[in-house]
Formats: structure tokens, sequence, C-alpha cells
């Protein structure tokens, strides 16, 4: 593992694999973020100055991620092997995002020669929201997808996406007239009942877990309990073994939580 960087964090239970190598553009990065039980794969490439990742994210064996402008990945991530995410133009990717094996995400255009007049260079920020699903094989220019949207295997994304709606061909193009949305409303029983179907699953520590509907059910002072709130789909990090355990068998499909801030 080498990792080149005037502030460097890592937090706990983060694996990176020793073949992975983290760095500036032009040496040492300025600012490395990782959070808590990570996963960084083999050969693994981060090429930026100013680069976060938040827990629980995976980018798996032979992802690159390059750029001089910021890149921040959110909480939950899984970003597939031979994945590019591009951040020349800036990159930002939100909490529980899918990136499918051999993805491109850009977001810049340059080679041509402007010398001879070549029209094409650009350098655009692409802002990808909170639960984005590109399924594979998507090359992506620099856009914005907002919030639950998803490109399906194969698509070729030039355009924003919208909320909740799905994409597909080349050039992408909205079909949830045809096939619906990729989320469906689920009331706040109805995962009250499934979360505590998946702790009993689970069969642990389950004394240490309590799945609540609203804040003013939890006790947050009792460091003892991981608290699970389903309506906001915030958890109180402990990071306790069983609260550790439990995240891990939720993730990647069952259910996605992200840190309760105080």
């Amino acid at each position: 593992m080498q990792i080149e960087s005037d502030f460097i964090s890592v937090g706990v239970n983060t694996f990176i694999d020793p073949t992975a190598k983290i760095r500036g553009v032009h040496g040492k990065a300025k600012r490395i973020l990782i959070g808590d039980n990570c996963f960084i794969g083999a050969n693994v490439q981060i090429i930026c100055d100013d680069f976060e990742l938040g827990d629980y994210s995976k980018l798996q064996n032979n992802t690159t991620v390059h750029g001089y402008k910021p890149c921040k990945i959110g909480h939950n991530a899984w970003i597939g092997q031979f994945t590019v995410i591009d951040s020349i133009g800036g990159m930002t990717i939100g909490d529980n995002c899918g990136i499918g094996a051999h993805s491109q995400l850009w977001s810049h255009i340059k080679y041509g020669d402007m010398l001879e007049g070549c029209r094409f260079l650009s350098e655009s920020p692409m802002k990808i929201g909170n639960d984005v699903w590109f399924v594979g094989h998507c090359i992506v220019s620099p856009i914005e997808a907002k919030d639950k949207s998803m490109a399906l295997v194969g698509s070729v994304i030039t355009k924003d996406m919208e909320e909740n709606c799905i994409y597909a061909g080349s050039p992408a193009k909205n079909i949830s007239e045809k096939i619906g949305n990729q989320f469906v409303p689920i009331s706040v029983e109805k995962k009250v009942e499934m979360m505590r179907t998946y702790l009993e699953t689970w069969g642990e520590d389950v004394d240490s877990i309590q799945i609540i509907r609203d804040w003013r059910e939890a006790e947050l002072g009792n460091f003892s309990v991981s608290y699970f709130n389903v309506s906001d789909r915030k958890y109180t990090k402990r990071l306790t073994d069983s609260e550790i355990s439990f995240m891990k068998f939720l993730l990647p499909e069952k259910a996605k939580f992200t840190p309760y801030t105080f």
C-alpha cells in the first residue's frame, strides 16, 4: 500500500490492499479522507489531490480515480472493478450509490489540437445524488444524476437524469413510463417490520440494536445500543462489533443507513 498525502485520515476496520496506490496528481495529495469499514481492492489507483470516501464504501479491484479537483464519494458506495472515475472537472457522488463494473464517469473532454481549431475542450463538475445506480458498463458524461435515478447496463448518459427515473440506451433515454421507477413508496410501519425481520435473521446480539420510527424513541445517551431510524435512514454510529456486523449484514441490498449527526 502506498499513500502519499499532506493529510491522511483512514477509519477503523478499513482494508486497503497492499497493491493500491493513493497520491496526488503531481506527487503528494493535499487531503485523503477514508471512512470506517471501507474496502479498497487490488491495484486500485487514487490519483487525486483531494479525495474523500465515506463509511462502508468499496472500491473493487483495478478501479481508477483521478483528477486535480476534489472527488467526494459518500457512505455505502459500491464501485465495481475496472471503473474509471474522472475528477478533472470535479466529482461528487452521494450516499448509497452503486457504480457497476467497467463503468466510466467523465468530468472533462480534451485532446484535440486547439491550434488546429478543435472545438471540444471542457471541464465540468459531475454531481451524482443519493441512491443513484449505474448498473454496469455505463459511460457517463458530466451530468447531474438526481437522487434515486438509475441507468441500465451499457447506457451512454449524455443528459441529466431526473429523480427516480430509469434510463437505457445510447444515448440513454428515460424509459420509466415503460418499466416503472427504481423505487416505490414503502410505509414507515412496513419498514419497521422489514428491519425487525432482518434483525431476527441476523440473530446475533439483537439487544444491542433497536429499530425506531422517530428519534424521540431513542435514548441517545445510551451508548450500548445502536438505533436505526427507518424514517430518515440514519443510525447512531457506535462502532461496536455488533453494529458493524449488522451493518455488513444489511449491505448492500437489504438496507442502507448513514450516520446520525447529534
